[in-house]
């Protein structure tokens, strides 16, 4: 199974940004479908965010055009730009890879945002 490290979580204010990362442990990376998940107080996880092998992304509703997907497979990392912050986005947010049915996850990382 892949391991995933992810930073980037913290503390911001309504309207701010932030970038998390998540860096995986295996030179295949270019290979996989990688994404984003949270978890909110009160509510089910969510995919946030996902992009496949060759690029293709999806978002959730409620990030669309504020949350932009990418990945730098030459550092087997995957990232998550999150802009205008509202406190409906805090969360745990938990980054995924998978390949052929296999999934593995990151530790997840807490995103609070503050009025």
């Amino acid at each position: 199974q892949v391991q995933l490290v992810e930073s980037g979580g913290g503390l911001v204010q309504t309207g701010g940004s932030l970038t998390l990362s998540c860096t995986a442990s295996t030179i295949l990376f270019k290979l996989y479908n990688i994404g984003w998940y949270r978890q909110s107080p009160g509510q089910e996880r969510e995919l946030v965010a996902s992009m496949t092998e060759v690029g293709a992304t999806g978002y959730a509703d409620s990030v669309k055009g504020r949350f932009t997907i990418s990945r730098d497979n030459a550092k087997n990392t995957h990232y998550l730009q999150m802009n205008s912050l509202n406190r409906d986005d805090t969360g745990i947010y938990f980054c995924y890879v998978t390949l052929g049915g296999v999934d593995s996850w990151g530790q997840g990382t807490q995103v609070t945002v503050s009025s």
